[in-house]
């Protein structure tokens, strides 16, 4: 595993011990960045499953300020923080060890909203699916932000989640991404 592309191109990432966590790969990651970038300029972003830190820490290499990393795993808490010391990232970032619900209740005392949120949990739709809700339905999604769901490609999203929209969906392999924006307040 390493950064794809930006700032800190080919800096070696850690993976998390164990088989607690699936790394994207870095084909994927590639895939995922050249659908909604590839570069960016500013704004903040969410790891929501972070596991190593790699698709908060490939954000940032392209030009993403700020990324809040959330793992409920130690050993993954560990590891997101030797990438991004590895890569000097750790003044761009936050990381806590939280479930998912918590970690968005949290963020909602915060009012944090982010322009890229990245959902990567264990493959279950229904958590995808409440997890999708609950960032609608909380406003932690700018109006021009974009969520990045992977998932296993036998999980079959919806196409819409209240005012979030599915922009983009492609597989590869057994895995799947699905990308959702917000629909305008005209659609």
């Amino acid at each position: 595993m390493r950064v794809v592309s930006g700032e800190y191109k080919g800096k070696a990432l850690k993976a998390v011990p164990g088989n607690s966590t699936r790394p994207t790969t870095d084909k994927v990651k590639e895939s995922i960045f050249n659908i909604i970038g590839p570069y960016f300029s500013g704004g903040i972003g969410l790891d929501l499953f972070a596991g190593s830190g790699g698709l908060g820490i490939e954000a940032l290499s392209r030009g993403v300020e700020k990324v809040i990393f959330v793992d409920r795993d130690g050993k993954a808490i560990a590891t997101i923080k030797e990438n991004l010391q590895t890569c000097g990232l750790l003044n761009q970032s936050e990381v806590y060890r939280n479930d998912a619900d918590r970690a968005l209740k949290a963020i909602m005392k915060r009012e944090i909203m982010f322009d890229y949120i990245f959902l990567d949990p264990p493959y279950k739709k229904q958590q995808l699916e409440h997890l999708l809700e609950t960032i609608q339905n909380e406003n932690l999604l700018t109006n021009n932000g974009i969520i990045v769901c992977e998932h296993s490609k036998d999980v079959v999203l919806p196409v819409e989640v209240g005012r979030l929209q599915q922009v983009k969906f492609e597989n590869y392999g057994i895995i799947s991404i699905s990308i959702y924006a917000l629909k305008s307040e005209e659609e």
